[in-house]
């Protein structure tokens, strides 16, 4: 993408550094400011290379930029593209982070200015791990990034937007805000409850035989509480529809193995096993990094 001048990122944390990494790694902006509330937390991120500048002024933060990155969590999101749209250029591209969309674009719409200036994203990258320290610049390579524009967006700002992510190296999908929101609950959301879930259901006493199978499954229960009740809340509707799905999945397998029908587990296990293999095999595919 042709080289910006200033870009600003709201939240620098792991996303937000990330993509403040990538951003000064490959050239791709002349200057990046990043914008938060702890100073002490600004000045880690000057010192491990994701911004080159940090101010806990929003409004300043934010009034030189051709782009700015909202990487807040997700109650928070809707408020920070306003104020952005608000004190930006008149130019300015606003594009976020964030877990859900159907909530936060509605929110967003309701507002002439950052209605005209937001793209809403979503990059598919990040970790249990929390904050600028485990910040890095390759975390988007290959990975998907999903943008969800109406019929309200700008196309010059879809444009610009499509041409910012991939410059991070995404991969983009275009989608409704309600479609991500869908297939986010089963991709993500249901997954990081049933991690907690199986995480909280196993007996300290347990831990000394657990594994790899264990270790693999709950992982992402390290995630932080109150970032994943947010996503929760945000995305309510979806969420409960997964794991009404999960309930009967599980409970098929409960029946069967309550009937001890070998055939149905076996049926159920191969299932499973291919749609594993689906996504290893979209996984395992070479990039379309432009």
């Amino acid at each position: 993408m042709p080289r910006l001048g200033t870009v600003a990122i709201i939240g620098v944390g792991l996303i937000g550094g990330s993509i403040g990494k990538a951003l000064r790694e490959r050239g791709l902006a002349e200057r990046v400011v990043g914008i938060g509330r702890d100073p002490l937390k600004l000045a880690d991120g000057v010192r491990l290379g994701a911004i080159d500048e940090g101010t806990t002024d929003p409004r300043r933060g934010v009034a030189e930029a051709e782009v700015v990155v909202v990487c807040t969590p997700v109650p928070q999101i809707a408020a920070d593209v306003r104020n952005a749209a608000e004190w930006g250029l008149e130019g300015v591209l606003v594009t976020d982070a964030g877990s859900t969309k159907r909530e936060l674009v509605e929110e967003v719409a309701r507002h002439p200015r950052a209605r005209a200036v937001f793209v809403a994203g979503h990059p598919i990258a990040g970790s249990e791990r929390k904050g600028v320290a485990y910040a890095d610049g390759n975390l988007f390579a290959g990975r998907t990034c999903i943008l969800t524009p109406t019929s309200d967006t700008d196309p010059d700002r879809l444009l610009r937007a499509r041409h910012f992510w991939t410059g991070l190296g995404c991969r983009l999908i275009e989608t409704s805000p309600e479609a991500h929101d869908r297939a986010l609950a089963l991709t993500s959301h249901l997954p990081h409850a049933v991690a907690s879930a199986l995480a909280g259901v196993v007996p300290v006493e347990s831990l000394a035989m657990a594994a790899g199978a264990y270790r693999d499954g709950t992982r992402v229960a390290g995630s932080d509480a109150s970032l994943w009740t947010g996503i929760f809340r945000a995305n309510r509707d979806s969420v409960l529809e997964s794991v009404t799905a999960f309930q009967e999945r599980l409970t098929a397998f409960k029946n069967a193995l309550v009937a001890d029908d070998e055939q149905v587990l076996i049926d159920l296990w191969n299932t499973a096993k291919l749609q594993r293999a689906h996504f290893d095999a979209e996984n395992l595919a070479p990039s379309t990094e432009s």
